[in-house]
């Protein structure tokens, strides 16, 4: 009997990278789940050793969403857990981000985890359920031109405290998890466009130059994500409601202005 047993998670861009971790993570602990995310190959990978149910589709689509949350109840029940984990690239500066770009971002970032909390909450109302929204380390600073990724991870974490206060006393909770850098297919893309840009040797050595200033030094494993994700939708963390948890090394305890002054830079300097 583990944590979750009796429980069903429903998780988007469950076919890769965290989305695959939090779903093997829940099995583990007991529950059952459902998979949803656009490549039914890749979501088949991951379900067929644990028994999961795929229901591939747009997370951003009504229609798309409503089907496989009925397809879910069928099988397993209804909800309990939403793991609003899907999400995308927003790259460009302001002038380099069209109208396209812009509605781009909107929908794999924002209106995934929109469309999947409304759909979701008569279950997680009447099953006294919770929801994890993925956000990123961009949720609460920003980076260099990525105006539309930083803009609606912001604005998942407003998401986030909208539900939590609307419905927390409903007996749902809503929180959000904030990641660093993670070692995901996602992740390697951009490392290996550092490698181009900086001429650096490797991936392994991208990884090293981005949290080269990061307390603990390296990027997270999606396991140690899906930990997170999971301590959130669990009753351990039962009140707590309406917060954002950085699972980022500790790179938002860093001062930035003072990183000159670091003994490592000293030596390097």
């Amino acid at each position: 009997m583990g944590e979750f047993s009796g429980k069903v998670a429903f998780v988007t861009g469950a076919g890769t990278g965290i989305g695959a971790a939090v779903v093997r993570r829940f099995v583990e602990a007991g529950g059952q789940v459902a998979l949803m995310g656009r490549g039914r190959d890749v979501l088949e990978r991951v379900a067929e050793p644990i028994g999961g149910l795929v229901v591939a589709g747009d997370a951003a689509d009504t229609e798309a969403v409503r089907e496989a949350m009925r397809r879910t109840r069928e099988r397993f029940g209804g909800i309990d857990v939403l793991v609003a984990n899907a999400g995308g690239h927003g790259v460009g500066a302001l002038l380099e981000t069209d109208d396209a770009a812009w509605a781009q971002a909107t929908r794999l970032n924002l209106d995934t985890a929109f469309v999947c909390a409304r759909e979701a909450m008569p279950d997680l109302v009447a099953r006294g359920g919770s929801i994890v929204i993925v956000s990123s380390l961009a949720g609460h600073f920003s980076g260099p031109d990525v105006v539309g990724y930083v803009t609606m991870k912001h604005a998942l974490l407003g998401l986030t405290r909208s539900i939590a206060r609307d419905f927390g006393r409903h007996g749902v909770r809503a929180n959000a998890v904030c990641p660093g850098w993670v070692r995901t297919e996602m992740a390697d893309e951009q490392m290996r466009a550092l490698v181009a840009q900086r001429r650096l040797r490797d991936v392994a050595e991208a990884y090293g130059l981005v949290t080269q200033d990061v307390p603990l030094g390296r990027p997270a494993e999606p396991d140690e994500i899906a930990d997170a994700v999971l301590f959130l939708a669990s009753p351990r963390a039962r009140m707590i409601t309406g917060t954002s948890l950085m699972v980022d090394g500790g790179a938002s305890a860093v001062d930035l202005p003072t990183i000159a002054f670091a003994p490592e830079h000293a030596r390097a300097g």
